[in-house]
């Protein structure tokens, strides 16, 4: 009788890495984060939670469940993500992995609450996703285990696989299910590199290529994202196959534009297929005489009511990613409102319909209304001359989020005024997320946004220093004065 494979290894590996993500997304926010939702950042989480204590009632602890509720000062704020880098790293080298995996996901879920449009990505609710799911993976005990130390529960393995099965195939299904038809003509990756939020030097280089290998790009991405994570459950061979496509994927992905600690975490999520045999053909562990018990009898039932839950609204995630219009079962949805909250069980799908222009929000001041100059983000595109940046896994949220207010009215995007309102004023924490203030901390008496196109340009062109051709759009916001500014901030 052949052995059931084991995961002890890639769920020992798996832990650590989850630790390593958290450290890096709490101080990847932590460099940011009085600028963003700091008292006189953005958008201030103090006065969030002001406004929905006062919209909400007693019903703003359970719709925005956050530590923030006992303090969200700057301080507060600075010593959550600091804790966040601690226990993360404690985490990633072993020590109270239990403990440390039950903080970092309530101070995670706290800054995602808080942090509004500046935490709504899909790599932060995966985070949270995967770190609630981890925490049935390790022992209890304080001290670092062995790779071989323990057996992790087969039962959390296997909501994890599903995880990374939900991440994978919703990402392929949204994309045919959208309408797009730049997905259904297999073209997207023609534009995809140039409209991507923030491109790097391998994005320009992708963008580059003829487009036959466009198009079979798409083919095999579509060949990964809806055929592979099927292969997770199948046998042993075909399912490190899986692992290899998805990973390489990742990989590719990660090579061609700035997405965080995405490409990392799902990355974290695919070695999960790995069982010990494969590990240990490039790791030469010796079997412990005993074993710990991975799980205590609370622990046991706490997973195997997660199990429910988490599959329950896994299936109302998945019908949503079909936009078929499937009618389900009333107590099914209830319990998908009962828990979205706690961001914690989500559906994915990046890029569902592809952006096909770049525009660039170009933030301009003036102190006469005649002469303007120009404000210098650090990350997205600018300069025509400046080589699109590699950041990640940092994620500048602002920068982020400027591609996105650039895709809609300016109307759509209240913290846009908010930042507006910032810069009129020349308030130090907004400016130090930026690469260059044309003001030196003075506050301007006028302030307009613009909008330009903008194209990676061809290899002919990047050989004379030129990644970029810009050209002049429509404008986004009208010049302003600082005083009408401070009365439009919500």
């Amino acid at each position: 009788m052949t052995e059931r494979p084991q995961f002890r290894i890639s769920s020992w590996v798996f832990v650590r890495s989850i630790g390593g993500v958290y450290a890096i997304a709490c101080a990847s926010l932590w460099l940011q984060i009085e600028g963003l939702i700091g008292s006189r950042g953005i958008l201030p989480a103090a006065a969030f939670l002001e406004r929905a204590a006062a919209q909400l009632g007693a019903e703003r602890f359970r719709l925005l469940p956050t530590l923030g509720w006992l303090d969200a000062g700057d301080l507060t704020l600075e010593l959550l993500c600091l804790a966040g880098v601690v226990l993360g790293v404690m985490v990633l080298l072993g020590w109270l992995q239990l403990p440390g995996l039950v903080a970092l996901w309530a101070i995670y879920l706290s800054l995602t609450v808080l942090g509004q449009d500046f935490l709504s990505f899909q790599w932060d609710v995966l985070l949270l996703e995967a770190g609630l799911l981890a925490i049935f993976l390790p022992g209890a005990g304080w001290k670092p285990m062995r790779p071989l130390g323990i057996r992790p529960p087969r039962l959390a393995v296997w909501l994890l696989r599903l995880l990374a099965f939900k991440l994978m195939f919703s990402s392929g299904l949204v994309k045919l299910t959208s309408g797009d038809t730049a997905w259904r003509a297999l073209e997207a990756l023609k534009v995809h590199y140039e409209t991507q939020p923030l491109p790097n030097p391998g994005g320009w280089l992708a963008h580059q290529l003829p487009g036959f290998l466009q198009v079979a790009s798409v083919v095999v991405m579509f060949g990964v994202e809806l055929l592979a994570p099927f292969l997770m459950f199948a046998p042993t061979r075909w399912r490190r196959g899986a692992a290899g496509a998805l990973i390489a994927l990742q990989l590719l992905i990660a090579l061609t534009g700035n997405y965080a600690f995405f490409n990392l975490l799902s990355i974290a999520l695919c070695l999960l297929l790995l069982d010990d045999a494969w590990w240990m053909r490039f790791w030469n562990l010796i079997e412990p005489a005993s074993e710990a018990p991975a799980l205590g009898a609370l622990r046991r039932v706490g997973l195997v009511l997660l199990s429910v839950v988490w599959l329950a609204v896994s299936v109302v995630n998945l019908v949503s990613a079909t936009r078929t219009g499937a009618t389900l079962p009333a107590p099914l949805l209830a319990l998908h409102s009962t828990v979205a909250p706690f961001r914690s069980i989500n559906g994915y799908g990046l890029f569902a319909v592809m952006t096909t222009e770049r525009n660039e929000i170009v933030i301009e001041g003036s102190e006469d209304g005649v002469e303007w100059a120009a404000y210098e983000f650090r990350y997205k595109p600018g300069d025509p001359s400046r080589m699109p940046p590699i950041v990640a896994p940092h994620q500048p949220r602002l920068d982020w989020q400027m591609w996105f207010a650039a895709l809609r009215d300016v109307r759509a995007s209240p913290w846009f005024v908010s930042l507006m309102s910032r810069l009129a004023q020349a308030e130090p924490s907004v400016l130090d997320l930026l690469e260059h203030d044309p003001f030196a901390g003075r506050p301007p008496k006028l302030l307009r946004a613009r909008l330009v196109r903008y194209r990676l340009a061809p290899f002919s062109q990047m050989t004379e220093g030129i990644w970029w051709q810009a050209t002049p759009g429509a404008v986004f916001m009208p010049e302003t004065g600082a005083a009408e500014l401070a009365a439009l901030q919500p």
